[in-house]
């Protein structure tokens, strides 16, 4: 009896023990919470959705910085709160939406941007901005780590002003800034922001670059088992050397290929992949072949919150690649004029503008240009792109006549034939009138021409697939079963009589 007692009499000594041990470790980290703030990774807080929407270029400058030298980590930290502070400025101007506000401006700075939203929203002003670039220097830094002092210069920033709806204005402007940012809660957050007088800064216009597109003879190219989808777990570099060998051997010089966006890792892209991509250069430099990369395939969104992202894919991906000896030049994106209607034309054409001088910045050497699905549409930003490329799937007999109307509108501009091609599927739906001889015919009448015109040409395509993606043309039958049969060799691995249409003699060949 005397066991349970004293059994029991320690099991409620424990207990207290363990629940004044419980209070006294709550106080403590209540204690600590009010003294050193809260951490950001237990509270409420966008950065995480921010630093996947928004990543402009920042270049810090360190070497003047006066006060406690910084640490990596504490810059970084510094950094992401004071580009999430310019991201939700952006969103509050688009929306009204305060969102964030308060994560990222002190109480004093945000009753400013507070009274501009409520001005702007009585006013039914809207704001759709971004910046593309920093160059922070980061000035003083204090001892306590509480405060940092930095001038941001040359911050790129594009902008679109709309009232009740309708857009009045739009721009792009390099401006300087002084900001003062305080450490918070765990949060940098700006206390001001002082707009530094304007300097007239002249960006650096990209040099002509010197090619000769006429010599071009190229054809756009998947492998035949993985169209639309050859990188990832279907690259394989086997049938793909046996492929440009092929097209080495029809006399072809060129190779057109496609980098699908979202596959690639968007703003993050894939290094498997990328290394990829770098490997198929490799063997077409094997084949003597050149290589015209299409940086955006499935791309169509466009908006300016959404301009960094693409960015830093197209940063990533000609920063790799410029030098490589296979690389021919940088195709942007793949018949954008088709989202015109969807998406704006201006819309559309501002970020093409954009996107082309960017890749500039980076490769000075190998011309830019864009795949436009018409002739029509191919006057468009020709003072932006080293070469006009268009497409034609149209009858032969017309080529002529919208060639010529394109090479007047374009001047001394290099024309390129993008794609052309005819499928020979036949059925009901194209009233039986398809057919691998009626495909031939049409080769022969497009080489006539091109070869007439001296017009540099990458054709549709090498193979026949066995399968489409909805995502290329859709999903009824009757536009998906005629995609299948474009290539120059059928299915079975036999050639078409197409095939010696287009295949031509190199130098040197008897």
């Amino acid at each position: 009896m005397m066991v349970k007692k004293n059994t029991y009499r320690a099991l409620l000594l424990l207990s207290f023990l363990a629940i004044n041990a419980g209070i006294i470790y709550g106080l403590a980290a209540a204690w600590s919470f009010l003294n050193t703030g809260a951490d950001k990774s237990t509270i409420l807080h966008i950065g995480g959705a921010i630093e996947k929407a928004y990543q402009p270029k920042i270049t810090w400058d360190l070497k003047e910085q006066r006060g406690r030298k910084i640490s990596d980590q504490a810059l970084g930290e510094l950094e992401k709160d004071y580009v999430n502070a310019w991201y939700v400025k952006s969103i509050a101007l688009n929306s009204y939406n305060h969102l964030g506000v308060e994560d990222y401006y002190t109480q004093d700075a945000r009753s400013q941007i507070h009274a501009l939203i409520k001005n702007n929203q009585d006013n039914a002003i809207t704001i759709e901005t971004t910046t593309l670039s920093h160059e922070p220097k980061l000035e003083f830094y204090s001892l306590d780590g509480k405060l940092a002092v930095l001038t941001d210069k040359n911050v790129s920033q594009f902008e679109k002003i709309y009232a009740s709806g309708e857009l009045l204005h739009q721009q792009k402007t390099i401006s300087s800034y002084k900001v003062i940012l305080l450490l918070e809660d765990g949060f940098w957050r700006i206390r001001q922001m002082v707009k530094l007088p304007t300097t007239t800064i002249h960006e650096k216009q990209a040099e002509e670059i010197t090619f000769n597109a006429k010599s071009w003879k190229g054809i756009n190219y998947y492998p035949k088992d993985h169209p639309w989808d050859m990188f990832g777990n279907h690259f394989d570099a086997s049938p793909i050397s046996d492929d440009f060998e092929t097209i080495h051997n029809m006399g072809l010089n060129t190779v057109r290929v496609f980098v699908p966006y979202e596959t690639f890792g968007k703003a993050n892209v894939k290094d498997e992949y990328l290394q990829q991509l770098s490997k198929l250069l490799d063997i077409a430099a094997e084949h003597e072949l050149k290589v015209l990369v299409t940086l955006f395939d499935f791309y169509g969104n466009y908006d300016i919150l959404d301009w960094t992202l693409t960015h830093r894919h197209a940063e990533t991906i000609v920063s790799h690649l410029k030098t490589h000896k296979a690389l021919l030049g940088w195709d942007i994106k793949n018949e954008p004029d088709l989202d015109f209607e969807s998406r704006g034309k201006n819309n559309v054409l501002n970020w093409l503008s954009e996107m082309a001088a960017q890749i500039k910045k980076i490769d000075g050497l190998h011309p830019v240009t864009i795949g436009w699905a018409t002739p029509e549409a191919a006057v468009n930003l020709v003072k932006t792109v080293d070469f006009v490329s268009f497409h034609y799937y149209e009858a032969p007999e017309h080529l002529m006549d919208r060639f010529l109307v394109l090479k007047d509108a374009v001047g001394h501009k290099p024309l390129v034939l993008g794609e052309y091609g005819k499928s020979s599927y036949s059925c009901v739906w194209n009233l039986f009138t398809n057919s691998e001889n009626s495909q031939a015919a049409y080769y022969n009448k497009m080489q006539k021409v091109l070869s007439k015109e001296q017009l540099p040409y990458f054709m549709w395509t090498l193979h026949d697939f066995g399968t489409v993606p909805t995502q290329v043309v859709g999903r009824k039958p009757w536009r998906r079963a005629p995609q299948k049969h474009y290539g120059l060799i059928d299915s079975d691995g036999n050639r078409k009589p197409a095939y010696g249409e287009v295949t031509t003699k190199r130098k040197g060949d008897n």
